[in-house]
Order: C-alpha cells, then structure tokens, then sequence
C-alpha cells in the first residue's frame, strides 16, 4: 500500500496533448504545484480501456478546476499510443485525448505501484517466467502536492473505473486540506455534515 507514502519517481516516455512524445516525462514537474490523478489501465486497443480514456478526457476540466492533472500508464510503447491517438473514437480509438499518457514499457512503473498484474517466478526446470498477466491492473492513485500518495484503489482488468468518485474523493482532500475536517461517507462537495475535525477522528482510531 502507498497511502501516505511519496508516490514511486519515474521518467519515462509519454505522449502528450495526444500527439507529441516526450522520453523523459515525471511527475516531480507538478510537485509543489498540482494535484496528479494517476491511473493504470492494461491496454491499448482493447473493449474497455478506451471507454475508462474518454471518461476522463470528458472530465477533464473538472480535474483542472480544482488545480488536477490526469495522467495515463500502460505497458504499451510510446508509439502505440501514438498510433492509438490518432485513431477516432468510432473506430475504437481515443482521438482528441489532451492527458498525458506514459509508457511503461520495463514494467517497472507498474511494479513500483503495486499494480503489475502478476509476478516474475521460476518454473520446474529453473527457467525465468511470468505468473499471471504482465500488464497493468486498473490501479488509482491520487497524490498531493506534495508528491504524497492520498488514495489508492486497484480494479481487475475487467472492473472499469467510476470517474465521477475520482473526482468526488479529490474534492474530499481537498475539503480536508483546506479545513481540517474528515468528510462523511458519500459525502459530496456543497453537502452539509457534522462536522467533524481530523485530529478528533485520528483520535478515534487510535483508540480501535
């Protein structure tokens, strides 16, 4: 688990605002500055990934409103998803997508997450394989400013992402950075509650 842990540094390949590859991008250019809504999908040109890429793209500027970036990983190449951009979206493409979506060709981003949908092992004879699928599970991890990882959520392949909770628990850290107080459950922004302070509910916990 990475919650209250900084969020694993990476540099990587990515193409940004959907048509330009970057080999060396990080997420250390938002610290100190932006939100990062990070999300793990498995693969490019499949049935549900797309429909996780439009989500958010349509979302988008209610990420940015509240001073977010979204960003994209698979263990796709740079180039695929180049090609997979420039494909319109009635033909199974994510055309007209702006985030920033990486290239985690090694693995390596995927494994450091916890999101790598299997493990390297050995078989009878000794020889090197892989358990599982080595792609990436649906894993969101929502960082601070700070580089602090402030949520984290991990999905099946096949268990698509609710955009409109990405963006609910966002306003939720928000509400808690800005007055220090714990949100209820299902809480939303403009909802009245109890109020309740955050030291008083770590208290609680710590209490069992």
């Amino acid at each position: 688990m990475l919650v209250t842990r900084k969020a694993p540094h990476f540099v990587a390949p990515a193409v940004i605002n959907g048509k330009e590859i970057v080999k060396d991008f990080s997420l250390e250019q938002y610290l100190g500055k932006k939100y990062v809504l990070l999300f793990f999908y498995p693969k490019d040109f499949s049935g549900v990934c797309p429909t996780e890429i439009w989500a958010f793209q349509e979302k988008l500027a209610e990420f940015e409103k509240r001073d977010c970036v979204v960003v994209g990983c698979s263990t796709d190449t740079e180039d695929t998803h180049l090609v997979w951009l420039s494909i319109p979206k009635e033909k199974g493409g994510v055309q007209g997508t702006t985030f920033p979506l990486v290239a985690d060709t090694a693995k390596t981003i995927s494994k450091n997450y916890g999101v790598l949908g299997g493990y390297e092992d050995y078989d009878e004879e000794g020889y090197a394989t892989f358990v599982g699928a080595p792609i990436a599970l649906r894993g969101t991890f929502l960082i601070d400013k700070n580089g602090v990882v402030q949520h984290e959520s991990i999905n099946h392949f096949l268990l698509a992402r609710n955009v409109d909770e990405c963006l609910r628990t966002l306003d939720a850290l928000i509400y808690l950075e800005k007055h220090g107080e714990a949100c209820p459950a299902n809480w939303h922004e403009g909802q009245s509650f109890t109020k309740v302070s955050r030291e008083a509910m770590l208290e609680y916990l710590s209490k069992g």
